[in-house]
């Protein structure tokens, strides 16, 4: 299915090291897409090019109709947010003021800061459940806190496509659905999220698109009840396990096999 965003035959390096080749995604408009895949697989160079912060050697990345690269910085800006894998905010700064950055797509000449940017950025704090933070330092903050207040800054960016390199990284388990919870109400409401995950659980009962890399490939592309195999499972990830349903959700829940005792000589 094609939407808004897709790559086209990308070739995708660092240097002179090759991460993949012949890469072709498309992302469907209105779908919580999750990436998936073993580490070093390409996930979040392929995120990374879908938001212009890597160049692709070959092919291209195409959003509503233009390959990206001719777009104007604060236009791109205006329709994709990225939340990057590790997010540092400047020293001192209020929880407030690095939220209101996400405003400055929003911002020109003959626009300067309005009442609607104070309204867009209150409702990005209240919707991330960061507004009683406000006044507080961001490195005063929990990992948890501090990455609901990186949501807060894309959310007020106000895009309709919001891209998310691994955002549950280093947090414990109540956080990471804490967040993922907070991702799919902005997909509930309306929102393209496309997101880089670990967890392969997590990934199935959240995502209503799966994609799923090896080796700088994309090895299967779905909804999750028909993407999530234990074959699959075995081949990208190297894990024997069984798939059964998620009792609280009905989504693929892998349970890996259980390690053999070693068999001691008598």
């Amino acid at each position: 299915m094609d939407g808004r965003l897709r790559a086209d035959k990308l070739t995708l390096a660092y240097d002179r090291r090759t991460i993949a080749e012949g890469l072709s995604v498309a992302v469907p408009d209105g779908s919580f897409t999750v990436v998936v895949g073993p580490n070093a697989c390409g996930k979040s160079t392929l995120l990374r090019a879908l938001a212009r912060i890597l160049k692709p050697t070959a092919g291209t990345v195409v959003l509503d109709g233009e390959s990206v690269a001719g777009w104007p910085a604060k236009k791109l800006a205006r329709t994709l947010g990225l939340l990057p894998q590790s997010s540092v905010a400047p020293e001192g700064i209020t929880v407030a003021d690095l939220v209101a950055r996400g405003r400055y797509p929003h911002q020109g000449l003959l626009r300067q800061w309005s009442r609607e940017d104070e309204r867009v950025v209150a409702e990005s704090m209240a919707a991330t459940g960061v507004a009683a933070l406000a006044d507080r330092g961001v490195d005063e903050l929990s990992g948890g806190q501090r990455q609901r207040v990186w949501i807060a800054m894309a959310l007020a960016q106000q895009t309709p496509i919001l891209l998310l390199d691994e955002p549950t990284t280093f947090l414990d388990i109540a956080h990471q659905i804490d967040v993922l919870d907070l991702c799919a109400d902005l997909h509930e409401s309306g929102r393209t999220v496309v997101a880089v995950l670990h967890d392969l659980n997590h990934a199935a009962r959240y995502a209503t698109n799966l994609v799923v890399m090896k080796d700088g490939r994309i090895v299967a592309e779905g909804p999750p009840g028909e993407v999530v195999t234990a074959e699959l499972v075995e081949d990208v990830f190297g894990l024997p396990c069984r798939v059964i349903d998620d009792p609280e959700t009905g989504t693929p829940l892998v349970v890996p096999a259980a390690r053999r005792p070693a068999v001691r000589a008598e």
